[in-house]
């Protein structure tokens, strides 16, 4: 890992998914064989960043009754080969070792699907078919374009493979949006970055908050601060946090960044105005922020997941710099 050229990675967000984009409009190579592999059941392994991005494009395919599993690839219990389950294993490198040891029991079934940014790594060859990230290469090697990549293949593969798909899709259309949104929030960092990373730079760590439907967002923001500068940092579920780590608001100097946009937004920030909590929000404007930060197309749930955690993905690369 190169944490030096972390922003730089970043800074080709937009280029990267208007080129996805255009590989989605072109068709993705490996999909064509797809269809045949006769699936009923969908399960997806995955770690880390891979892991976030595959819950949030599961969770919009259960909703429309698809059986969609998402899985730690280092889970023992998993479950058994069978004629009707499709084994999806996602891994940016393909070399991921709990992956490679994960798919062992499902090779040579003729139903494993890779999903990797390196078509002729390890879990390729393993693999019955490839379909690629078209991410680029991240010479950080810090997981941010194959991140955002992964909705969109993600989604085109199960698509592809239930024949069925929700009406809210990462498609090209939607990569471009996140291509514009992410250049507007590269453009306009000057005007807000200093003070978010100075908010968020509290004494006992950063917590982030999002709601289920995007919690990629909190989940990828905290690890970014840990990966980068290795500070700490914190993720959970807008609702959850009442029941997981409201606690810690009583007793610290509590910094939160809080994706809006869930149910229990206000709960949430009902104890932190009790307890002198100081947090921003990013993608709605909440009572109590010190700090609100909007970008286009941020009340677009498929926008937002692939544009709304590069704020703190620049605060990673500020806190590293210095």
């Amino acid at each position: 890992m190169d944490p030096a050229a972390f922003r730089a990675d970043l800074d080709l967000i937009p280029d990267s998914l208007g080129t996805l984009a255009d590989a989605l409009d072109a068709g993705l190579d490996g999909l064509d064989r797809l269809a045949m592999l006769g699936a009923a059941r969908v399960l997806v392994l995955g770690m880390g960043s891979s892991r976030y991005a595959a819950d949030v494009v599961a969770r919009r395919y259960r909703a429309v009754g698809q059986q969609v599993l998402v899985e730690w690839a280092s889970a023992e219990l998993l479950p058994p080969a069978a004629p009707d389950l499709v084994v999806v294993a996602v891994s940016a490198t393909g070399g991921s070792v709990e992956v490679l040891r994960a798919v062992e029991r499902y090779r040579g079934t003729g139903r494993l699907v890779a999903i990797t940014n390196r078509p002729d790594s390890a879990l390729a060859q393993a693999a019955d078919a490839v379909v690629p990230l078209h991410a680029g290469i991240e010479a950080s090697g810090v997981a941010c374009r194959t991140f955002r990549a992964t909705f969109a293949v993600l989604d085109e593969v199960l698509a592809e493979l239930l024949g069925t798909a929700p009406a809210d899709r990462f498609d090209a259309a939607a990569l471009r949006r996140a291509a514009g949104a992410n250049a507007h929030l590269l453009e306009a960092s000057g005007e807000w970055l200093a003070d978010l990373a100075d908010l968020a730079a509290g004494p006992m760590g950063t917590w982030a908050l999002a709601p289920a439907e995007r919690l990629s967002s909190a989940q990828q923001s905290a690890l970014m601060l840990r990966e980068v500068p290795r500070r700490s940092a914190f993720a959970s579920e807008t609702g959850d946090w009442s029941h997981v780590d409201v606690y810690l608001t009583k007793t610290q100097d509590y910094r939160a960044i809080v994706f809006g946009g869930s149910a229990w937004d206000a709960q949430a920030l009902g104890w932190m105005a009790q307890r002198g909590s100081r947090f921003a929000a990013i993608g709605r404007d909440l009572p109590g922020a010190e700090l609100e930060l909007r970008h286009p197309g941020d009340d677009d749930a498929s926008v937002a997941v692939l544009a709304e955690l590069l704020p703190l993905e620049l605060v990673a690369a500020r806190w590293f710099a210095a």
